[in-house]
């Protein structure tokens, strides 16, 4: 199993707690990271005395600002490392176990669509920014946000690239529990990934798929991956990141 310092995987009885670990940086993820990530999650599904898993944060900042721009955008627009290798499938679609994300400061929107509940703190933000870098995000956010939460709210986010409140995350339904403070948050999430721990793993397991396989996005994956490609090879694409790194506004020419 591949594994990195800034990705941390630990098993605590029956939870698998992961924890992204580049407080300095955001916890913005690197190739390598989002390799451990995977397989973290693969060794998580595969182990039967795993029941449920949860995705934490070192730090008060930032719980996942997204892709570090330094290494993923010209690690995907080289096909040095691929975000989406089967098109049809999307972060975390074929885990049928409950994932939970414990959310402290800013956070890419992206990841948390992919599990099952949200704790957040109430200094979290929820971001889908991808735009304001010449990208877009191609985790299935097209196709999941504007069915998790109201048109207009996943609009806004998606177009604007701007961040909403854990308050109005919470409100229009993207999280499940609100804390006041950071340090409530691991406790909460543990106390429901505790409380799931408690009923049938097989019938718990079930309820997730049946619900998973009746709500398949398949043909929305594939149509997002095939017009990210259309992105991703854009001059506007590659403006966005080089504007970032010398710290300027962005030109872009919509080509």
């Amino acid at each position: 199993m591949r594994t990195s310092p800034h990705f941390l995987y630990e098993k605590q009885g029956k939870i698998a707690v992961m924890t992204w670990n580049r407080e300095e940086a955001a916890n913005c993820f690197t190739p390598e990271m989002m390799d451990a990530f995977y397989d973290a999650f693969d060794d998580f599904d595969k182990d039967d005395e795993l029941l449920v898993a949860i995705l934490a944060a070192k730090g008060d900042k930032a719980w996942c600002a997204g892709g570090d721009l330094d290494t993923m955008i010209p690690a995907v627009r080289s096909g040095e490392w691929e975000i989406n290798a089967d098109p049809t499938k999307r972060v975390f679609q074929d885990i049928f176990k409950p994932i939970i994300c414990a959310v402290n400061g800013f956070a890419t929107a992206e990841l948390i669509q992919g599990a099952d509940l949200v704790v957040a703190s109430e200094n979290a933000k929820f971001a889908l920014g991808e735009v304001r870098w010449g990208m877009i995000a191609a985790g299935g956010s097209h196709v999941r946000i504007p069915r998790y939460i109201p048109w207009m709210v996943a609009m806004e986010m998606l177009l604007t690239g701007r961040p909403i409140s854990a308050r109005r995350a919470y409100e229009v339904g993207m999280v499940n529990r609100l804390v006041a403070t950071v340090d409530e948050v691991m406790p909460e999430a543990m106390k429901l990934a505790e409380q799931i721990c408690e009923n049938a793993p097989l019938a718990v397991k079930t309820a997730k798929e049946i619900s998973v396989r009746c709500w398949n996005h398949e043909a929305g994956y594939v149509l997002e991956n095939a017009l990210f490609q259309r992105v991703r090879y854009s001059e506007d694409a590659e403006e966005g990141p080089r504007a970032y790194m010398e710290k300027r506004k962005p030109v872009y020419k919509g080509k």
